[in-house]
């Protein structure tokens, strides 16, 4: 997603119901967004906040720390974004609209490109611990007791993938399932896991390919 529409995306979540008609609209009906703008520092802020939680969590960085490091006053993130939850909300609707963006690049963009070339593609863009997806990745499990409507957001990017995965394996083999799609799923966190962890070595592209002899 381009800087302008992360912009607008977070403008209208301030309104609880437009983002819902907003989300609707981009992804099914394909309408451009209404030219709404979230001032530049705004985004700064969570650009920023999106790094802390990427590398230490959801709930070790406080909103005392997100102002710290982007030197604003604390009434200015309140009058920004009302709550550390909201803040939170917001942020993965960002990440996931880039996240889609990338997945369709990916995904039908490359007509050229053979459908095993582009699930290797979504594999190792998902299982890459610096990318995009490990920050959803994370709130599915730091969010679901303490944030619930930022936990949905990353539960729907995730059904959504389900989705995408399922057309380029149907792609690959017509005989394919939506039960393959989700294992494929399964696999890109196992992964995920067996990177995070002590003995985390692990050659992602064998256990892929292991996985499309099935």
């Amino acid at each position: 997603m381009c800087q302008a529409q992360s912009l607008r995306l977070c403008y209208a979540f301030f309104s609880p119901k437009k983002v819902s008609r907003l989300e609707t609209t981009r992804i099914y009906n394909g309408k451009t967004m209404p030219k709404l703008v979230l001032p530049t520092r705004a985004i700064q802020v969570i650009n920023t906040s999106i790094y802390l939680f990427h590398h230490h969590g959801f709930h070790t960085v406080g909103v005392d720390r997100i102002v710290k490091e982007c030197e604003i006053p604390k009434a200015t993130f309140y009058n920004y974004f009302h709550s550390k939850e909201r803040f939170i909300e917001i942020c993965l609707i960002v990440q996931k609209e880039r996240l889609k963006e990338k997945v369709v690049s990916i995904a039908e963009y490359t007509s050229h490109t053979s459908a095993r070339d582009k699930l290797k593609a979504l594999y190792l863009f998902h299982t890459d611990l610096e990318g995009l997806y490990y920050l959803l990745f994370k709130a599915i499990f730091e969010t679901k007791l303490t944030y619930p409507k930022a936990y949905q957001v990353a539960i729907k990017y995730r059904t959504w993938l389900i989705n995408e995965i399922y057309s380029q394996l149907r792609a690959l083999k017509t005989d394919a399932t939506f039960q393959d799609a989700k294992l494929f799923l399964y696999m890109i966190e196992g992964v995920i896991i067996q990177l995070l962890s002590l003995d985390g070595a692990i050659e992602r592209e064998k256990v892929m390919d292991f996985f499309l002899c099935f």
